[in-house]
């Protein structure tokens, strides 16, 4: 365990961000950092940059910016690269994704045009609706992880990078549950090498960026870092590791309403969910199994906020149903429906609608943009393994084995923010506040 106000070692040097898939959110990511840091443009959504954090009791005053607490890479140090199964460079994806307007990418285009992917690790069987034009060709899967290694450190020495981070930025593959090939490393790697089917791309760059001593973040709801064997070479290589599936839009609602129903004890009937989107992630969620992978990240969240073992006259047997209908004209422009029907006083019923016209990658950026930050952050703290004081970020957070996630997005907020006052020596806040009436 870290000590109280643990030492951190300085930001030197630039920051490498590599990402595996680099579609709409990545190219969003890239794009809005470039404008960031050259045209002034805000980091709206970020809470590593817009982010203040209280110090102390309320009547010190201290309320710092979080980029001014702790000592984060700067933005203007990333430098970006990674794999896509296509080989169109940021600009082509970004225009052809439609997220940001024309005129903006125009004017960031000598910079987006350098970023260009490398070859991805593709396999149809876990994502069937893609078809790939820019892949890498190998023997066996350990070949294929061996490559990506070379990938990694090629990119460090043609950069003259500092650090690394590796964030997945990928489709959603489809659903998988742990089998002995994930149990242990050895396993694992003796499955990489027999090529064994349960090994999905996504666990392929999460072991080249862990066997590299790489931070990994997982922005999707894939299997992937959240298994026995990359938790331990994570912790052998020194790796933070954190995920799972980006919390944007529908779920982000979820883990505001749902705390807030079961802090007033009204109880819950029935919460249906709908989901409209158009861009690569709709079209891919179209296929049963990928959304397989959705549905079980999206569900789990109600049962483990609510807890309906603890309340079951509240929460026991409500009905929770998630749909994704991909329709192409929408774009990125997720909206998302929600009809929740609960109760109160003596039983009566009442009911809420939502409907959250959201922009998927226009919310997922800036996480993108916090997580490398706070990865980079954790292992210049000495923080290796499961990171779980990052579930803020994520649907599907990852804990110990022994645990239950926490998804109350509050709670995640509080535990995040004391995390940064424990790492610089500051009191944590409980918000008890008895001391001002003594």
């Amino acid at each position: 365990m870290i000590k109280k106000g643990t030492r951190i070692s300085t930001p030197k040097g630039k920051l490498g961000v590599l990402i595996p898939g680099m579609g709409a959110v990545a190219t969003t990511f890239i794009a809005g950092v470039e404008a960031i840091r050259t045209q002034g443009a805000k980091p709206f959504g970020s809470l590593t940059q817009m982010g203040t954090i209280r110090l102390g009791k309320r009547t010190e005053k201290r309320i710092p910016m979080i980029k001014d607490f702790v000592p984060l890479a700067d933005v203007a140090d990333l430098v970006f690269g990674g794999w896509d199964i296509h080989g169109e460079n940021s600009y082509e994806t970004a225009v052809r994704s439609g997220v940001l307007e024309r005129t903006l990418l125009d004017s960031l285009k000598s910079q987006l045009r350098q970023i260009k992917p490398l070859d991805a690790v593709f396999e149809k069987r876990f994502v069937k609706r893609l078809t790939p034009t820019h892949v890498k060709k190998g023997k066996t899967k350990y070949e294929l992880a061996l490559q990506v290694i070379d990938d990694i450190k090629n990119f460090k020495r043609q950069n003259d990078l500092d650090r690394l981070v590796m964030i997945w930025c990928g489709s959603t593959e489809v659903f998988l549950k742990p089998g002995d090939v994930h149990a242990t490393l050895a396993n694992f790697e003796k499955g990489l090498k027999k090529s064994h089917p349960d090994i999905s791309p996504s666990m392929i760059y999460a072991y080249a960026a862990l066997s590299s001593g790489i931070p990994f973040a997982n922005g999707a709801p894939n299997l992937t870092c959240d298994i026995p064997a990359m938790v331990e070479l994570a912790q052998r290589n020194k790796a933070p590791i954190c995920g799972k599936d980006f919390k944007t839009g529908q779920t982000f609602m979820k883990t505001i309403i749902a705390p807030g129903l079961k802090s007033r004890m009204l109880g819950l009937r029935g919460w249906f969910s709908t989901n409209i989107l158009g861009n690569r992630d709709g079209e891919v969620l179209d296929e049963p199994e990928s959304f397989k992978t959705k549905e079980e990240s999206k569900l789990s969240v109600l049962d483990h906020i609510l807890q309906p073992e603890v309340y079951p006259e509240l929460y026991r047997g409500f009905h929770h149903q998630v749909r994704i209908n991909y329709y192409p004209p929408s774009g990125d422009n997720k909206e998302g429906w929600d009809n929740i029907d609960i109760f109160g006083w003596l039983g009566y019923p009442m009911q809420i609608k939502v409907n959250f016209l959201c922009r998927d990658s226009i919310l997922a950026a800036p996480l993108c943009l916090d997580l490398v930050l706070l990865l980079d952050l954790a292992q210049r703290s000495k923080m290796y393994g499961i990171q779980e004081w990052l579930s803020f970020y994520f649907k599907s957070p990852q804990c110990a084995p022994e645990l239950y996630p926490e998804h109350d997005l509050f709670i995640q907020l509080m535990k995040l923010k004391n995390t940064l006052r424990y790492l610089r020596g500051e009191e944590l806040i409980t918000h008890l506040g008895l001391e001002y009436y003594d």
